[in-house]
C-alpha cells in the first residue's frame, strides 16, 4: 500500500484512492477539529501497534479513524442510533462501494461501533484495539505515558491539539447528541449532556429494573 511522504516517526499516513476518498469525506464536514482529531487517533493506534507488534491494516484503521466519530456531525443530528453506529454505517456503505471484503468491512464496522467501550476492543481483532486506544489517548489522555515525549510532539506538531481542545470536543459531542438523548442511555455519552444541561436527567438501570414489569406483575399478585 502506499503511504504519504511526510511520515512522522516512521509512520505515513495510507495513500490509497480508499484513504484520500475517506479524508475528503471527512474534509467536507468543515471541522478543522474533527479532521485533526480522527488524523492523530490513527497515529497515536498506528504508534502503539508499532510498539506492542500489533499487526493491522493501516487502510482499514485509517478509515476507522476518518470515520469513527462522523455521527456527530450534522446529517447525523436527528438519527435514532448512537452516533457510533450511524459512523460505523456511514464506513460500511463507504468500503462495500469500494468492493472491499465483507470480512474487512466487519471489522471496521465493528471498531467504529465500539469505539467508546472500553473493556472490550483490546480483545478483539487489531484495528478494532487500536482505534479504542488511539481516540481514548487524544480525547481522555488514556495511555498517555506509553507514548514517549518524542511522539507526543511528533504528533501534535504535525496535527495540533489546541489547548481548547477538551472544552471544544465536549461541545461537539453535546451538540451531536443533545438531540437524541435515548442514544446515551448506559454509556460515558451521557456525561457531555450531564455537563451542558443543568436539568438533563440520566436514567438509574437500578430504578429501570425495580419499575420493570416484572417488578410490576410481582406487586399485582401479591396483591
Amino acid at each position: 500500500m502506499n503511504m504519504r511522504s511526510n511520515d512522522i516517526l516512521g509512520i505515513g499516513l495510507p495513500d490509497s484512492g480508499i484513504a484520500r476518498e475517506a479524508t475528503e469525506l471527512l474534509r467536507d464536514t468543515r471541522s478543522e477539529l474533527l479532521f485533526t482529531h480522527s488524523v492523530r487517533v490513527y497515529l497515536w493506534g498506528a504508534l502503539a501497534g508499532r510498539r506492542k507488534d500489533i499487526a493491522f491494516d493501516p487502510e482499514l484503521l485509517y478509515v476507522g479513524a476518518m470515520f469513527h466519530d462522523l455521527g456527530l456531525t450534522g446529517p447525523f443530528h436527528s438519527s435514532p442510533l448512537r452516533f457510533e453506529v450511524d459512523g460505523a454505517n456511514a464506513a460500511r456503505d463507504f468500503l462495500r462501494g469500494h468492493g472491499i471484503a465483507e470480512a474487512d468491512v466487519y471489522k471496521v464496522w465493528m471498531a467504529i461501533a465500539l469505539h467508546t467501550t472500553p473493556g472490550v476492543p483490546e480483545f478483539m481483532h487489531a484495528e478494532a484495539a487500536l482505534l479504542q486506544t488511539g481516540a481514548a489517548m487524544d480525547v481522555a489522555g488514556r495511555f498517555y505515558d506509553d507514548f514517549t515525549d518524542e511522539e507526543r510532539d511528533a504528533v501534535t506538531a504535525a496535527y495540533p491539539r489546541a489547548d481548547t481542545f477538551g472544552h471544544d470536543i465536549i461541545d461537539m459531542f453535546h451538540e451531536g447528541l443533545k438531540d437524541r438523548p435515548a442514544t446515551t442511555i448506559g454509556t460515558f455519552n451521557e456525561d457531555f449532556l450531564a455537563c451542558k444541561e443543568p436539568r438533563f436527567q440520566r436514567v438509574d438501570m437500578c430504578s429501570v429494573i425495580l419499575a420493570s414489569p416484572w417488578t410490576q406483575k410481582r406487586c399485582r399478585n401479591a396483591l
